[in-house]
């Protein structure tokens, strides 16, 4: 293990986990009551997961769920995790550090607007 992957790790886990709180914010300033927005979070939370690549190649996914793999962050985060961690091919790294900015930001944004409408 190379520390400079533990760090990689640390840093995509911390990205990851801003990105779905921001995620679970946005929801939780559209459903007004705790258990719609548990009920919602995993009718959201699941599909994600079966149609990332954690548990099954894209490449061999149907086409239909490999377009939604596609635009699916979680799919990025664990090619990335799996590069730090196993294979050691970082030839899509970038592209999986910067999907998983770029949702973020996306996520991020529409947090804090949420967030705003709440306190108004």
């Amino acid at each position: 293990m190379n520390p400079l992957n533990i760090l990689g790790v640390l840093i995509i886990i911390i990205l990851s986990g801003m990105c779905f709180s921001s995620l679970s914010i946005f929801m939780a300033s559209l459903f007004k009551t705790r258990e719609r927005m548990m009920g919602i979070g995993q009718v959201i939370t699941m599909p994600l997961f079966f149609a990332s690549s954690a548990i099954y190649p894209v490449n061999l996914m149907p086409t239909w769920l490999q377009i939604i793999s596609r635009i699916n962050p979680l799919t990025y985060i664990v090619d990335a995790l799996r590069a730090l961690l196993v294979t050691g091919d970082f030839s899509h790294f970038p592209i999986d550090i910067g999907v998983l900015i770029i949702a973020l930001v996306i996520l991020l944004v529409m947090a804090i607007f949420a967030f705003r409408r709440i306190l108004d």
